[in-house]
C-alpha cells in the first residue's frame, strides 16, 4: 500500500503543476479578444478573467466522470491497474502541455487528457490480455473508444463551423458598422450589443448550470424549459440598458460587451477545463480510499469508480486560486496569447510563421475563387462592399499604442464563440471550447482582411500549424501515455523515481528554452519602429537596428569559419540557427525602413535619401551570410575534405578584414559619428587587394592540381560571398552617412 500512497502524493503534486501549465495554455481562450483589442489596462482584464475563473470553479461540470469511467471501463481493471493509468496520464499531461507552452502554441487540454487516458488504459489492457487467455477481440470490454472518436469529430466540426460562422458574422458586422464605427454605433449599437450580451449571458447559463454545485436540478430544468423567455428578457434588458448608457454617458458600450464576454469565457474555462487538471488525481484518491477499505486490494476491481461523484466546492476553489495566480504570473501564458493575437492582427508586422507550400496553394486558390466571384458580382455591389470595408479613413495610431484589432471584432469574437458553444452544448455536439474560440478569431480576422496579400501565406501557415498540432496532441498523448504506463507497470517504484527525474529535467530545460525565445522576441519587438515623423529620429532608429543585425552577421561568419576549420558540422549548425535569427532581424529591419519612409514628411523623401539602396544592401548581406554558412555545411555534410591549410589561412585574413569593417560599421551606427572613416576605408581597400591576390593563388592551385574540384568550388564561392559582403558594408556606411548628415542639416 505504501507504493500507492506515494503515487497519490505524486498525483496531487502533478495536479498543481498541471494547473499551472494548463492555465498557461488555456488562458488564450478567454484573454485573446480583450488583450488584442486593448479594451482596458491589462490589470483590469486580468481581474475580470480572475473573477470568471473563481465563479466558474463552482460550476465545475467538465469531464470529471471521463477521468473515472469515460474512456475505460473501471470494473475491468484492478486497483493497481488504475493507479498505473492515472500516474502515466499525469506525467504525460504535464510534459505535453509545458512543451506547447514553451513554443507558445495553443492546444486543447480536453483532447490531451482524453487521449492520455485512452493511451494508458489501452496499454494496460493489452498487457492484461497478453498475460491471460483473452485475445484482441476482448479489448472492447476494457475501452470506451466512442469518446475518443467524438473528440476527433469535434475537432473537425469545430474548425469548419466556427471559422465559417465567424467569417460570415464578422463580414455582416463590418458591412453594418465599417471600420470607422463610432457614428453607426450610436445609431444601432444598442440593438447589436443587446443581442451580443444576450448570447453571452445565455452561454453562461447553459454552460454553467450543467453540473453546477450551486444550481440544483430543478433550477437547471427551469432554465432549459424557459430558454425563450430568458432570451427575450435578456435582449430587452440589455438593449435598453446599453441605449441609456449611450444617451447619458460617453462610455463605449463595446468595452462592456468585451469585458462581460471575457468573464463568461473565463467562467466556462474554469467550469469545463478545471477537472482536466485535477480529475485524474481526484480519481486516484478515490481509488486509494477504496483500496484502504478492501481486505484484498491486490484483487480489487474498481467498480467504485462507476459511482457518481460530486466535487468538493472548497477543493475546486483552491484549485481556482492556483489558476488565478498562474494567470497573473505566467510568462508562458502571455506567449500563447501572443501567438493567437498576432495571427489575427489587423496591421502588418513581424510574422512568426514561415510560408509553406500548402499555405501558398490555399492563398492562390482563394485569390482565384475571389476573382471568379467578382466576375459574377455587379460592379455596384463590389463598390458598396469596398466602401464599407475601406480602412483608409480610420486614424492611424503609433505602433506601440495600436491594438491588434478593434472592439467590433473583439466583441464579435466573444458573441460568436458564446453562441456556437451554447448551440453545441444544447445539441450535445462534441465541440471544443479551445477549437471554437481559436477558429472564430481566425474567421473574423479573415473577414476583416487582416490576412492581406502581404501576410496571408504566413498567417494561414500559422493557423494550419495550430490545427495540425491539435491532431498531433492526440497522437503524442496516446503514444506517450501508453509507453509510460508500460514502463510504470513493469518498472514500479524505480521507474517512477526515474520518470519524475526526467519530468523535472524536461520542465527545467523548457523553462530555459522559453526564456531564450522570449528574450529574442522581446529584442525583435523592441526594435519595431514607433512611427515618429522626424527624419533624423527615423534614420537613428534604423541605424540602431542595423548595428544589431551586423553583430549577428559577424557571429555567423565566425562560427562557420571555426566549423569548417575543425570539420565540425555541429558548430556550423549553430550558425544555421543564427541564420534563422538573422532572417527575422532582416524582415523587421526592412519593415522598419518601409514604415519610416511612410511616416516621413514629403520634403524629407528626396532622391538623395537612398533608402532603397539600404534595403538592397541589407538583403544582400543576409543572403551572403546565409550562403557562406550553407556552402560550408553542405561541403562537410557531403563528407568532402576541408580546405587546405593555405586556403584556411587566406580565409582567416579575409575574415579579419571583414570583421574590422563590421566592427567599424557598428561603431558608426551606434555612436552616430562618421567623422573617422580612415580605419574602415583602410580595411575595405586592403580587403579588395587581398581578394585579387587570393583569387590568383587559387587559380594557380587549380592549374597545378593541388586543389580538388569540390574544394575549389567552395573556396571561390566563399571569396565571392565575402567580397559581396565587403561591398555591401561599404555601401551601407556611405548611404547612412549621407542620409544622417542630410537630416542633421534640416
Amino acid at each position: 500500500m505504501d507504493l500507492y500512497l506515494v503515487i497519490v502524493v505524486i498525483l496531487f503534486l502533478f495536479a498543481i503543476s498541471d494547473l499551472v501549465v494548463g492555465v498557461a495554455n488555456d488562458a488564450v481562450n478567454f484573454l485573446n479578444s480583450a488583450v488584442g483589442s486593448k479594451v482596458a489596462p491589462r490589470h483590469v482584464i486580468m481581474i475580470v478573467a480572475s473573477l470568471g475563473i473563481l465563479v466558474g470553479t463552482t460550476f465545475s461540470s467538465g469531464i470529471m466522470e471521463v477521468a473515472r469511467k469515460g474512456i475505460f471501463n473501471p470494473d475491468q481493471f484492478y486497483y493497481s491497474d488504475v493507479m498505473v493509468i492515472f500516474l502515466a496520464v499525469m506525467i504525460t499531461d504535464v510534459i505535453l502541455l509545458d512543451t506547447f507552452n514553451t513554443f507558445g502554441m495553443p492546444t486543447s487540454t480536453t483532447v490531451s487528457i482524453v487521449f492520455e487516458l485512452l493511451g494508458a488504459s489501452l496499454a494496460v489492457s493489452l498487457i492484461k490480455i497478453y498475460s491471460s487467455s483473452e485475445n484482441l477481440a476482448d479489448l472492447v470490454k476494457y475501452i470506451n473508444t466512442s469518446k475518443a472518436f467524438a473528440i476527433i469529430s469535434g475537432i473537425l466540426i469545430s474548425v469548419l463551423v466556427a471559422f465559417s460562422v465567424g467569417a460570415l458574422f464578422q463580414f455582416i458586422s463590418r458591412l453594418i458598422f465599417t471600420f470607422d464605427y463610432q457614428k453607426r454605433l450610436k445609431r444601432y449599437g444598442a440593438i447589436w450589443g443587446g443581442a451580443g450580451l444576450t448570447a453571452i449571458i445565455f452561454f453562461i447559463l447553459i454552460k454553467g448550470a450543467k453540473g453546477s454545485s450551486i444550481i440544483d436540478s430543478d433550477g437547471q430544468a427551469w432554465i432549459h424549459a424557459n430558454s425563450d423567455l430568458i432570451l427575450i428578457g435578456n435582449f430587452l434588458f440589455w438593449t435598453i440598458l446599453l441605449q441609456m448608457i449611450q444617451w447619458f454617458s460617453n462610455y463605449n458600450i463595446l468595452k462592456l460587451i468585451v469585458l462581460i464576454g471575457t468573464f463568461a469565457l473565463a467562467l466556462a474555462f474554469a467550469g469545463n477545463d478545471l477537472v482536466n487538471f485535477i480529475g485524474v488525481p481526484l480519481a486516484g484518491l478515490s481509488s486509494y480510499q477504496a483500496g484502504l477499505l478492501s481486505d484484498d486490494p491486490s484483487n480489487l476491481l474498481m467498480t467504485s469508480l462507476n459511482d457518481p461523484v460530486q466535487s468538493d466546492t472548497l477543493l475546486l476553489l483552491l484549485a481556482g486560486c492556483v489558476m488565478v495566480v498562474t494567470l497573473w504570473v505566467s510568462k508562458k501564458a502571455r506567449s500563447v496569447t501572443k501567438t493567437e493575437v498576432n495571427l489575427g492582427r489587423q496591421h502588418e508586422g513581424f510574422e512568426r510563421f514561415e510560408s509553406t507550400m500548402l499555405s501558398r496553394s490555399l492563398v492562390r486558390m482563394n485569390i482565384s475563387l475571389l476573382n471568379s466571384v467578382k466576375k459574377i458580382t455587379p460592379v455596384s455591389v463590389q463598390n458598396f462592399i469596398s466602401r464599407r470595408l475601406d480602412q483608409s479613413m480610420v486614424p492611424v495610431k503609433k505602433k506601440k499604442d495600436q491594438p491588434s484589432f478593434d472592439l467590433i471584432r473583439a466583441s464579435s469574437n466573444l458573441m460568436i464563440a458564446s453562441m456556437v458553444i451554447s448551440l453545441g452544448t444544447s445539441l450535445k455536439l462534441p465541440f471544443s471550447t479551445t477549437f471554437i474560440t481559436f477558429m472564430v478569431a481566425m474567421g473574423t480576422s479573415f473577414s476583416d482582411k487582416a490576412w492581406g496579400r502581404e501576410s496571408a501565406v504566413y498567417r494561414i501557415s500559422g493557423v494550419l500549424s495550430v490545427i495540425g498540432l491539435w491532431f498531433f496532441t492526440a497522437l503524442i498523448a496516446l503514444t506517450a501515455s501508453g509507453l509510460l504506463a508500460t514502463v510504470i507497470y513493469y518498472g514500479e517504484l524505480p521507474a517512477i523515481v526515474v520518470l519524475i527525474g526526467i519530468v523535472g529535467y524536461i520542465i527545467y530545460k523548457s523553462h530555459i528554452a522559453h526564456r531564450v525565445r522570449e528574450k529574442e522576441d522581446e529584442e525583435l519587438e523592441a526594435s519595431y519602429y514607433d512611427g515618429t515623423t522626424s527624419g533624423l529620429e527615423a534614420i537613428k532608429s534604423v541605424m540602431d537596428d542595423t548595428s544589431i543585425f551586423l553583430k549577428t552577421v559577424k557571429n555567423i561568419i565566425s562560427i562557420t569559419y571555426t566549423g569548417i576549420k575543425n570539420e565540425n558540422r555541429e558548430t556550423i549548425k549553430e550558425g544555421k540557427k543564427d541564420s534563422k535569427k538573422l532572417k527575422k532581424q532582416t524582415n523587421v529591419l526592412i519593415s522598419n525602413i518601409f514604415n519610416a519612409v511612410k511616416s516621413l514628411p514629403e520634403d524629407d523623401v528626396k532622391k538623395d535619401k537612398r533608402f532603397g539602396k539600404i534595403i538592397a544592401a541589407i538583403q544582400s548581406i543576409y543572403n551572403n551570410s546565409k550562403e557562406i554558412n550553407q556552402k560550408c555545411f553542405d561541403h562537410l555534410d557531403n563528407n568532402h575534405k576541408k580546405p587546405s591549410n593555405q586556403q584556411l589561412e587566406e580565409l582567416k585574413k579575409l575574415n579579419d578584414l571583414l570583421f574590422m569593417q563590421i566592427s567599424e560599421s557598428v561603431r558608426f551606427f551606434e555612436t552616430k559619428n562618421f567623422s573617422d572613416l580612415e580605419k574602415f576605408s583602410i580595411a575595405y581597400g586592403e580587403f579588395k587587394n587581398k581578394m585579387h591576390e587570393f583569387d590568383e593563388n587559387q587559380v594557380l592551385r587549380i592549374k597545378l592540381g593541388s586543389s580538388s574540384t569540390r574544394g575549389s568550388l567552395l573556396y571561390l564561392g566563399l571569396l565571392a560571398d565575402s567580397e559581396s559582403l565587403s561591398n555591401d558594408l561599404n555601401n551601407l556606411v556611405t548611404v547612412f552617412k549621407k542620409n544622417y548628415e542630410g537630416f542633421q542639416k534640416k
